[in-house]
């Protein structure tokens, strides 16, 4: 009886971890931490790299620079950054931590002080850490208001400036110099008129240079949608308050004219967190997912529409256009096991192609592949715009992917495929475009791939063309590259100085 009372009581102050947040079990193997590394030459061990592709290769994620005391969700991992300069036919290896507020704060004192709110707090002991935390914030020790992120997600190039983003913060201004080692210049505030988070999937417009964008609350309104000029300059904010609670919205779309948002069973439980019962994620089953489409330059929400599309929860949407004055065709990875999302990154996935009629409310479902495919990317000139070609990862368990496919938008065939050899894994298959104005699948497909036999990582440049992927260049890197998640290929042009 006394032991029982004694496990009960242990149980409600400091409860066993669930593994998928239990970080010596969620970063092991290549996903363990590496420390930073100055910019370093790489050999080229197969192939050649085009004298033609100038730029970077830049990819983000997750690296806890400190072990947790308790609960670390894979997604909470600072912000790391991992690029390769290519310059007439030679590489340069970097990476380097985005120096966030939170990540600076916790290296000058040397422990874990921001609490990790999507793992969750798990008993009395993390509830009492996040009151130390609390009365840090009351008495001046802490300003969230300079961001509570960790800049782990994704890479991008808004208004001249490239950006490492998470959507718990704003994003953070980086720098890629000459000699390929990266800079964190600072917290972008966005011309001083967003002061709370910004989603790590902004859309580029490539005509207009506009960058459209949101932010998401645990209060009303859950979700505002803006844009950024060509500038820099936010304009109007439009606050949706058709999304009735804070449900999980990743990622979202734009076409020429709309802009579209997708609801999911996924809805954050801020109460669950602080009563110290796991991740404020919750799922809910009984509900029906929707997909919301706005015009882009909306001045209200009273021209939002939504349209029911049962169990469609995104991870990604691909992309989006117009099939005339009344369609709205999205192109998404689609979890089906939603369920298990907060306990396995062995997610089923599967890409839809959903075409909406405006008017008449008609909602039409193809499933363009059986594959679990994920983390896919196309030629960005057709962003917003039909497209012909994606190019996905084949997911084994999230982020790691065994292979690569090219599907055919229009007839859901898979035109090309590739699977890397035993134990070997890629990243997001990031697609290039040779120059504008040529064919769609014209470029190049690049990924890091990691040896988990040898420990060894390398990057990988594919031709999208050939149906089988092949090897244009391979380049050995000079360390062991974790898994992460999004990246960015861009030019001098694109980033002036």
């Amino acid at each position: 009886m006394k032991t029982s009372i004694l496990h009960f009581f242990s149980n409600f102050v400091d409860p066993p971890l669930n593994p998928s947040v239990d970080p010596t079990h969620v970063f092991e193997g290549n996903l363990a931490p590496v420390d930073e590394m100055e910019p370093t030459d790489c050999e080229v061990i197969e192939g050649e790299l085009p004298l033609c592709l100038n730029g970077v290769y830049i990819r983000n994620g997750p690296n806890p620079q400190l072990q947790p005391p308790r609960a670390l969700n894979l997604f909470e991992g600072d912000g790391m950054l991992h690029s390769l300069r290519l310059s007439n036919g030679k590489a340069t290896y970097c990476n380097r931590y985005v120096k966030t507020y939170k990540y600076l704060v916790e290296k000058e004192v040397g422990f874990p002080i921001f609490p990790n709110m999507l793992s969750g707090l798990y008993g009395l002991l993390d509830v009492a850490r996040l009151s130390i935390f609390i009365k840090r914030l009351v008495t001046g020790n802490l300003d969230i208001l300079k961001g509570i992120g960790v800049a782990n997600t994704s890479v991008a190039v808004v208004s001249g400036k490239l950006l490492a983003l998470c959507e718990s913060d704003l994003p953070y201004i980086v720098n890629v110099t000459q000699n390929g080692d990266i800079e964190t210049l600072g917290r972008w505030e966005i011309d001083k008129n967003l002061h709370s988070n910004m989603t790590a999937h902004p859309k580029v417009d490539s005509e207009t240079k506009e960058t459209f964008a949101y932010s998401w609350s645990f209060k009303t309104p859950h979700l505002t949608f803006f844009r950024i000029d060509e500038k820099g300059v936010k304009q109007n904010e439009v606050p949706i308050f058709s999304v009735h609670r804070p449900s999980i919205i990743h990622d979202f779309a734009i076409t020429k004219r709309f802009a579209i948002f997708h609801e999911t069973q996924l809805s954050f439980s801020l109460s669950k967190v602080l009563t110290g019962r796991g991740s404020p994620l919750v799922y809910e089953p009984g509900k029906t997912t929707r997909i919301g489409i706005i015009p882009r330059y909306a001045n209200s929400d009273s021209k939002m529409k939504w349209f029911e599309v049962p169990r469609f929860n995104a991870s990604h949407i691909v992309n989006a256009w117009e099939n005339g004055e009344d369609e709205i065709i999205v192109v998404a990875s689609n979890i089906l096991s939603l369920e298990n999302f907060l306990d396995s990154m062995k997610l089923d996935v599967v890409l839809e192609k959903v075409k909406i009629n405006t008017q008449t409310g008609n909602v039409c479902r193809n499933l363009l592949s059986t594959r679990k495919l994920d983390l896919g990317s196309i030629n960005t000139s057709y962003m917003g715009k039909k497209t012909r070609y994606a190019y996905l990862g084949v997911i084994e368990e999230a982020p790691k992917m065994s292979g690569l496919v090219k599907i055919d938008l229009e007839t859901g065939d898979e035109v090309g495929r590739r699977f890397y050899r035993d134990d070997c894994f890629g990243g997001e298959p990031l697609f290039v475009r040779r120059n504008v104005g040529d064919d769609e699948d014209d470029g190049f497909v690049m990924t890091f791939v990691h040896n988990e036999r040898t420990d060894e990582s390398m990057f990988l440049l594919m031709d999208p063309k050939s149906a089988d992927f092949a090897t244009i260049a391979a380049v050995k890197l000079p360390r062991r590259v974790p898994y992460g998640f999004h990246s960015l290929f861009f030019t001098n042009s694109e980033i002036p100085n």
